[in-house]
């Protein structure tokens, strides 16, 4: 595989458009932090259109300003190696939605970031789509066949495991860097016959005729797709409350879907640009956790001494080394991720 790429300008950075931020759901439902606001300051948080998912009801619902201060902003990626130019440089102490390869990539060149926050498993709502009329049956039918990803994404890290699985040798396919949205459009001019891709474009890709190949409940949860927030470490650590707050933010979206889901299913769908009968589907294919659950043993673990064995922990450490065995990434994976994964602010 290719060598992963240099951390370069920001892809795309943009402030949330007004018509999404809709604090108000058809005048019923108001905002319920789950406590007073912090006050943080002028600060960006990174996310990314995934999809339906409960961080865009945090995000249109404006859970973030109202647990951390109405100065916090927002900022749209288009994915995650988008992002890590911000990551790197601090401009940007939080982030979400992002996969593991991404974050891989910046700890591995020295970004001190950490997982505070593990959002939710793909199942159902990410893999490998290939064209109906591109003849390809098994992932070994790639072969000489051009694939979409995002290189040094959490597709690249997938792709890879399909491969190995199926004895296909990745040199012998035809690898084409694009954007999620970039992938969609090829898929329509076709230019590609096939994509590593998660929602919403892999649901477009599903309904404009394609077939899904792989999906990632095909994969075991220690190696498994996971929609992941992160954040700056020596920035949480010098304000703990300030992150505390960030993943309140993110619990209240949780809870919003798990009390009102009628109403979050039309948040999420005006949020992410899809229809709610979509956004119904989607979020049909995660497997999500709420902020009791990352202070557990499957997800961050249960406290900084237990994080390394947590399930968070293992497939991170398990995606660093399927990405260095591939040549994606040259640093050599730890021993241990458990650094890289921290419950406290959870707890």
């Amino acid at each position: 595989m290719r060598t992963i790429r240099r951390l370069t300008g920001v892809v795309s950075s943009l402030a949330l458009a007004a018509g999404v931020a809709t604090p108000l759901v058809n005048g019923l439902f108001t905002a319920t932090p789950s406590g007073a606001s912090v006050n943080a300051g002028s600060i960006a948080i990174g996310y990314e259109n995934n999809g339906a998912d409960p961080s865009i009801i945090s995000v249109a619902n404006k859970y973030f300003q109202h647990e951390m201060g109405r100065d916090v902003r927002l900022k749209l990626f288009t994915s995650g190696p988008a992002a890590l130019t911000s990551l790197a440089s601090g401009q940007l102490p939080f982030m979400c939605g992002l996969g593991m390869p991404p974050v891989i990539a910046a700890i591995a060149q020295g970004v001190p970031l950490q997982v505070v926050f593990n959002q939710e498993r793909y199942t159902k709502d990410a893999g490998l789509v290939v064209k109906s009329s591109s003849g390809i049956k098994s992932v070994a039918g790639l072969a000489g066949k051009s694939v979409g990803l995002v290189i040094g994404s959490q597709s690249s890290f997938e792709l890879a495991t399909y491969a190995r699985r199926a004895g296909l040798k990745l040199s012998s396919v035809r690898l084409v860097n694009l954007t999620p949205p970039e992938r969609q459009s090829a898929w329509s001019t076709g230019r590609i016959e096939a994509a590593v891709v998660w929602d919403p474009v892999y649901d477009f890709l599903v309904t404009h005729g394609g077939r899904v190949l792989m999906d990632d409940s095909k994969l075991p949860v220690t190696a498994t797709s996971f929609n992941i927030c992160v954040a700056n470490k020596a920035f949480a650590s010098k304000h703990p409350a300030v992150a505390k707050a960030f993943v309140k933010a993110l619990g209240d979206g949780v809870s919003f879907l798990k009390t009102h889901r009628s109403a979050a299913m039309g948040v999420m769908a005006k949020a992410a640009g899809i229809s709610v009968a979509t956004a119904k589907l989607e979020i049909a294919g995660y497997q999500i956790y709420s902020v009791a659950d990352q202070a557990t043993a499957a997800v961050l673990g249960t406290s900084s001494a237990t994080s390394a064995k947590s399930g968070t922990a293992e497939s991170l450490l398990n995606n660093w080394k399927a990405l260095y065995n591939a040549g994606t990434i040259t640093v050599k994976p730890p021993k241990s991720a458990g650094a890289f994964v921290n419950p406290s602010y959870a707890k």
